[in-house]
């Protein structure tokens, strides 16, 4: 049993992923064994959280995973620390495994009481009606208190607390405004942690941000709950797995790798980018998801790289933009042509540009590696690229998470197999 905390808030954009970095950092430097997790099917906040904890961050989707799974992975020693995703209660409308994909799920669940980030920038006691409204939302969802973000001056957070003090919110931190503890962004979030320059730095400069404006005694003194250990069950598609990775194939949930190995499976990284073939001894070709769009040119170039992936003997599975890559060819945003692995059918164009979000409830109509055909698999999807042709569909029958039907229901050729979504789980 370990107590832990979900770091919140009433929407996006509030400071979550600045508090929690902060944080995790700050708890990290005092000797501080804490366990990141992030709420949701993110795929780049756990990078940034294990760079600033020196742990790694798995994802906790109560959308997506059945209970058993989510026990498992919240398991542990030390303090659990999860940030939340979007506001605190929003998730989809129909449940999925074992809830609606809310943050607020997984703080119930597990006993974590809720430390609620509010942005008070244009308001003063108001702010308190906002946290004693999420306070009673949900009784089985404790909010324990609140950080202040954006203050603008020591009379505005004066103002501020005298609210709190009269609704009875406790306030542990305080943070004015201050551009200089900022993250760069990409279309899909954050820049990736190992694409930061500097990122050490940058989250030592967070640390002491939030050292100086927030009870860091007053936060790990309200942690609680904590579940049993349950193992997670995570079956790896193969016992030597050849996995992409590099900045092009980064978007692999953390927690699939952490399973594979717990399941006594031998990952073999190599990198597309660097012109490195899978390894041909292995079960399985795994490419993960990431940015191709942005190296499309350098993996067409790839000779070895091609050449390896074309003559590999096993199967093959792409998510995403590792599905992509499969296909016979991706339009670039400037128009450019770029001939990928051929290996499927699939023409994608980021030139159509199109925003693809959300959680995917697959039944697969083939056989795909480590699972067979009929299996619900739940994931997410998250790309701007528009399908222009898919000659190889489907590899499932998908649906979004109101159960309406996806056109994106991946590709199956021989023994080579992708998808627009991200497995996350399959259902128990």
């Amino acid at each position: 049993m370990s107590p832990g905390l979900v770091i919140s808030a009433p929407r996006s954009g509030a400071g979550k992923t600045t508090v929690t970095l902060g944080l995790l950092r700050a708890l990290a430097q005092d000797g501080v064994a804490v366990r990141p997790y992030k709420c949701g099917p993110d795929y780049i906040d756990p990078g940034f959280h294990a760079a600033a904890a020196g742990r790694s961050s798995l994802n906790l989707d109560s959308w997506a995973m059945p209970g058993a799974m989510l026990d498992g992975l919240a398991a542990g020693d030390g303090l659990a620390v999860a940030e939340g995703a979007m506001g605190l209660f929003d998730g989809v409308a129909v449940a999925g495994a074992s809830g609606v994909g809310a943050s607020a799920d997984i703080a119930a669940r597990m006993g974590w009481p809720v430390v609620l980030v509010l942005d008070v920038s244009g308001q003063a006691q108001s702010a308190a009606a906002v946290a004693v409204g999420f306070s009673r939302y949900r009784v089985d969802c404790r909010v324990a208190g609140v950080i202040l973000n954006r203050v603008a001056s020591p009379r505005h957070e004066a103002l501020v607390r005298h609210g709190m003090q009269g609704a009875g919110i406790p306030v542990f931190g305080a943070l004015p405004k201050d551009a200089s503890v900022a993250l760069p962004e990409r279309h899909l979030g954050l820049v990736q942690a190992g694409e930061t320059a500097g990122l050490d730095a940058a989250l030592d400069r967070l640390a002491d941000f939030v050292r100086r404006h927030v009870d860091l005694a007053a936060v790990v003194a309200a942690a609680a709950g904590g579940v049993s250990g349950i193992r997670a069950r995570i079956a790896p598609p193969g016992q030597r797995i050849a996995l992409a990775r590099d900045q092009a194939f980064s978007f692999l949930y953390p927690h699939l790798l952490a399973g594979w190995r717990a399941a006594g499976a031998e990952v073999l990284p190599f990198s597309p980018l660097a012109d490195q073939p899978p390894d041909p001894t292995a079960d399985v070709v795994w490419l993960p998801g990431g940015y191709p769009e942005l190296h499309a040119g350098q993996i067409a170039a790839a000779g070895r790289f091609m050449a390896g992936l074309r003559g590999f003997e096993g199967p093959v599975h792409g998510e995403c933009g590792g599905y992509m890559v499969l296909g016979q060819t991706l339009i670039d945003a400037g128009g450019v042509v770029h001939p990928m692995a051929g290996l499927l059918g699939l023409v994608t164009s980021y030139q159509a540009r199109k925003m693809h979000l959300g959680y995917r409830a697959a039944r697969l109509s083939a056989d795909m590696p480590g699972f067979a055909k009929a299996t619900l698999l739940r994931g997410h999807e998250f790309h701007y690229s528009s399908i222009m042709d898919q000659p190889d569909a489907p590899l499932a029958v998908v649906h979004d998470a109101m159960g309406t039907v996806q056109a994106e229901t991946g590709s199956k050729r021989g023994p080579v197999s992708g998808s627009f979504f991200h497995l996350i789980a399959a259902a128990a």
